[in-house]
């Protein structure tokens, strides 16, 4: 109980500059799933639960639109996924997802900003033996046992589950996220998703304080303005 997970707005600033370039990360992935699986949401589940998300943080219906249409024109940019693990300031572990359609620039840009704070890039698997990914759900709910029995009816493999005034979180594997989020939308009419999201979880979080937390701040605000960069997961507690 009490897992510790990030919502994307709440890691990130809500300037215009950080807004754009959610608006541009948001733009890169739905290109990516519609390209990939198609740009019909019916036919797509990841594009529908994407689409979903990019309204809940307001992405322009132009933006959306956009990204659609140049995947269904076949042509733009190909992007691959590229992860990178290390440790931050005060000894705390961070994982950096991105699409990128230059890998060794963005090692250079990402490797930088670890080295701006002093901190270490490690290798592939460094920190994220010590994380959990799992899919995401946080909404109002009746109760704890109904969704669980919902679940269970559905044969979800639920790691965990949490209920805190009349809010419920499930956390299941990622691999189980198209079947989670099934299993309760079937079960649970008119449901409404305040998070649904596929994330890595610390299995143990590092506090830090003073000058760390500072460094810490600032490498999260720098790998957070490079372009490709997705989502910055880690596990400080501060």
């Amino acid at each position: 109980m009490g897992r510790a997970y990030q919502n994307r707005k709440e890691s990130m600033s809500k300037t215009s500059d950080m807004k754009s370039k959610i608006y541009s990360r948001y733009s890169r992935e739905i290109y990516m799933c519609a390209k990939s699986g198609g740009i019909e949401p019916t036919g797509n589940l990841a594009l529908a639960s994407l689409l979903e998300r990019a309204k809940k943080e307001q992405v322009p219906a132009h933006v959306i639109d956009k990204a659609i249409a140049k995947a269904e024109g076949g042509g733009g940019e190909d992007f691959a996924v590229a992860r990178y693990e290390g440790f931050g300031p005060g000894n705390t572990m961070i994982i950096v997802d991105c699409l990128t359609d230059n890998p060794n620039r963005t090692y250079g840009d990402v490797r930088t900003c670890f080295n701006k704070v002093k901190a270490k890039l490690g290798a592939s698997g460094a920190v994220s033996h010590l994380f959990d990914h799992s899919a995401i759900f946080r909404f109002s709910g009746p109760d704890e046992d109904a969704v669980l029995e919902a679940l269970a009816d559905a044969d979800v493999d639920v790691t965990d589950i949490e209920a805190e005034e009349g809010i419920i979180t499930v956390f299941a594997p990622q691999t189980e996220y198209a079947k989670t989020r099934n299993a309760l939308k079937e079960a649970f009419e008119g449901i409404e998703f305040e998070v649904e999201d596929v994330q890595f979880i610390p299995q143990i979080t590092t506090e830090i304080a003073g000058e760390d937390v500072e460094q810490f701040e600032k490498m999260v605000e720098l790998l957070n303005f490079l372009d490709d960069v997705q989502r910055v997961f880690h596990n400080a507690e501060y």
